[in-house]
């Protein structure tokens, strides 16, 4: 069993890591491994997605109720954004709901996890740097939606990130930086909520215990402060730094598995 201190800790690293665009699964699961603590298993993970869910419906809320809005008035910009939003989300939900198990599984290898950061890394900075920012999020089509959906379904991959596909996806599309991440983040809203729901019995069998009211308030809390900086940094900056970082990252964990350091 895992302490409250640490239950602290794992939820920080979710809320943070869950829309900064380093793969809060694969921080997840690193981690613990890293410091050679007991796996906290599924059901506590659950209880964490559904603090940073907390944090997109709080940081979010008047964008969603202005889309839920346009659906009896005749605001046709949210309407659109919200027929994007649903575009975007149907690939990720089918890839979710077919590889459930190999996620619980078999793409928990640290290899694996390392691998993904670092190719995400180099994708990242390579299309971030060359990709020019001329379009916002009202300009996209529905084959962009659509695209950007295709690469969150490889986001059930540890090491890949929900969030690091789709911005990288929308950086390819010429989106500007900020407008790239709140479409990222509007459309994690829809699985992380369906993924919640489906998972939830798994929490409900475990038992709501301290730990996982712990995790749960930290992930919602640093979930919020970490969108508000991400949207505040890359107005000015680009993505370069969390390449790096995925790149770094990936090298130190093979270094530890591979037995290097």
């Amino acid at each position: 069993m895992f302490s409250e201190s640490q239950a602290i800790i794992l939820g920080i690293v979710q809320g943070l890591t869950e829309f900064l665009p380093v793969s809060s699964s694969a921080h997840l699961i690193l981690i613990p491994w890293l410091l050679g603590w007991a796996d906290q298993g599924l059901a506590f993970d659950v209880a964490l997605h559904l603090g940073t869910l907390l944090a997109l419906l709080v940081y979010y809320r008047s964008t969603w109720l202005r889309m839920a809005a346009s659906l009896a008035n005749d605001d046709r910009e949210n309407r659109r954004l919200l027929a994007l939003v649903v575009i975007a989300t149907i690939p990720g939900a089918i890839i979710g709901y077919l590889f459930e198990k190999q996620a619980e599984t078999i793409f928990r290898s640290p290899a694996l996890i390392a691998s993904m950061l670092a190719a995400l890394g180099i994708v990242l900075w390579i299309f971030d740097r060359a990709m020019p920012m001329r379009r916002r999020m009202s300009e996209m089509t529905f084959l962009d939606a659509l695209l950007i959906g295709l690469t969150q379904a490889f986001a059930i991959i540890p090491g890949v990130s929900r969030s690091g596909s789709t911005i990288t996806m929308g950086r390819v599309l010429s989106m500007e930086r900020e407008d790239a991440a709140n479409f990222s983040f509007l459309m994690a809203t829809p699985i992380i909520a369906g993924a919640g729901i489906l998972e939830s019995r798994k929490l409900i069998h475990s038992g709501l215990t301290a730990n996982v009211g712990l995790g749960f308030a930290a992930s919602a809390i640093f979930g919020i402060i970490a969108i508000f900086l991400l949207l505040h940094f890359v107005r000015s900056r680009t993505y370069v730094p969390f390449a790096w970082y995925r790149i770094i990252g990936a090298a130190f964990v093979l270094a530890v598995y591979f037995h290097w350091l």
